[in-house]
């Protein structure tokens, strides 16, 4: 009977093999670190793969020349070389004892001799465990990660305070692994992030924007950010979200909207058809964002939020763009916040075909993702409540798809062009042609497609009454 090592269960890639034995023949030491390890023993697979060294940064670079397609040296200053070894991104760092500046968390590096004492900087004990590449295949693991691995608990190196101390992005690290790993938070780190996350507005927004992103994009985000509301992180870095946790009416009538967030999330994902979707899923966490600023007490122990939608698209728009979030993305969360109410109109009243061209028409290409974050919103325990909303929704889906049979509507347009409008009334470009455009598309949205010599008509009598 033979023993079988941790190493032994990492599988690793040719390009793990080709550096490993640049690295032996000229004498150094490479080990696969970090989350390489720690996914390797999860059966998680990667296109990324992290190394440590006792070779110094210039020294990598000449030993990894051989068997690289590319190298990079963007990450030299912090002891880390990149390169590209059998199709693979590789990221080699020579073994550091960072000691951080805790007013701008940069690194001051400082090169060790020590894997033991390298492993000790990092994060979480499971991302503290090492794999021997230029060796046998000798697993290090100091700081218990593989047993942390095995129980799913999330503990650091050294202590928790001194970790955050050193870079507090770590503590919405811990955040994103609850989401990402299915993990829990071993108490007394939970205790630390309580304690330091204030220390978070020192991170700047883009690190913080990745990893929110990752956070949102994982197999369990609702825990993930039942972590940050509960620990306080999200007072720092997404305040509108513990701010949905509004107390109830005197009469207890009023239901948590933050619970309800949340169940939105978890019914927006599991509507989800094509793999995760971050922009729906941010729609689903800040739909309801504008709703403590309008909440309205009224007699008879109502509650109402009349325009929430409007001014919490205008509250997500301003949370995304201070997160540093492209404008495209912005644009999108901040629409469909804006639209998810939309569907209730139909439901109180008959639309007619106008009404449904134009839901269609502002959604646009977020027609997919609108369905199913409306679907998402009800959340109601009343069955019977929650499948007249369905069959409601039902059946104004149905009535999109009839038009769409019979008209354009994912391209609508009025039924004469830019030059078309020039050509009929002899005139030249200018706003005129424009007003004369708006005034046929609202025509088009009205009454459908008009037809060229009811467009005609139309365009003329226009411009008898506007000219």
């Amino acid at each position: 009977m033979t023993n079988t090592s941790p190493g032994d269960l990492v599988p690793l890639p040719p390009a793990a093999l080709a550096l490993g034995a640049q690295f032996a023949a000229a004498g150094h030491e490479l080990h696969l670190v970090g989350g390489s390890v720690r996914d390797a023993l999860m059966g998680r697979s990667s296109d990324d793969l992290d190394f440590t060294t006792d070779a110094r940064p210039e020294r990598v670079l000449a030993i990894v020349a051989p068997v690289a397609a590319t190298t990079w040296t963007t990450g030299i200053e912090f002891g880390t070389v990149g390169a590209q070894v059998d199709g693979l991104r590789c990221e080699i760092t020579t073994y550091r004892a960072d000691r951080y500046d805790r007013e701008t968390r940069n690194p001051e590096v400082v090169y060790g001799d020590s894997l033991v004492d390298d492993l000790r900087r990092r994060d979480f004990t499971m991302n503290a465990m090492a794999v021997s590449v230029s060796g046998d295949r000798t697993f290090t693991d100091p700081y218990g990660g593989l047993a942390d691995l095995a129980h799913g608990v999330l503990r650091t190196p050294g202590t928790p305070e001194e970790s955050f101390a050193d870079d507090p992005l770590r503590m919405l690290r811990a955040a994103r692994f609850v989401s990402t790993l299915g993990v829990s938070i071993a108490p007394e780190v939970d205790a630390a992030l309580r304690a330091l996350a204030p220390q978070l507005g020192r991170i700047t927004a883009e690190r913080v924007q990745v990893e929110l992103s990752k956070l949102l994009l994982g197999a369990a985000p609702r825990k993930g950010l039942e972590v940050l509301v509960d620990t306080g992180l999200a007072d720092v870095v997404l305040p509108e979200l513990p701010a949905l946790r509004m107390a109830a009416d005197e009469h207890g009538q009023h239901k948590d909207v933050y619970a309800h967030t949340l169940q939105v999330l978890d019914q927006a994902i599991d509507l989800e058809d094509a793999g995760p979707d971050l922009v729906l899923r941010w729609a689903a966490v800040l739909h309801d964002v504008g709703k403590p600023a309008t909440r309205e007490f009224l007699p008879g122990g109502r509650v109402t939020f009349h325009h929430h939608e409007v001014v919490g698209a205008r509250m997500a728009r301003k949370r995304l763009k201070a997160l540093r979030y492209p404008s495209a993305f912005i644009d999108e969360v901040g629409q469909l916040v804006f639209l998810h109410l939309r569907f209730y109109g139909y439901r109180s009243s008959e639309w007619t075909d106008s009404a449904v061209r134009r839901y269609v028409v502002d959604a646009g290409l977020l027609l997919p993702r609108l369905h199913k974050l409306v679907r998402s919103d009800c959340t109601t325990r009343n069955k019977r409540k929650a499948a007249a909303l369905s069959t409601a929704y039902d059946t104004l889906e149905s009535r999109i798809a009839e038009l769409k049979a019979k008209e354009e509507l994912d391209s609508i347009r009025p039924d004469l062009d830019g030059n078309e409008i020039m050509s009929i009334l002899g005139v030249g470009p200018g706003p005129l042609v424009g007003q004369a455009y708006k005034h046929l598309l609202a025509l088009r949205m009205e009454h459908g497609p008009l037809g060229r010599d009811r467009a005609v008509s139309e365009l003329r009598e226009w411009y008898a009454a506007n000219a």
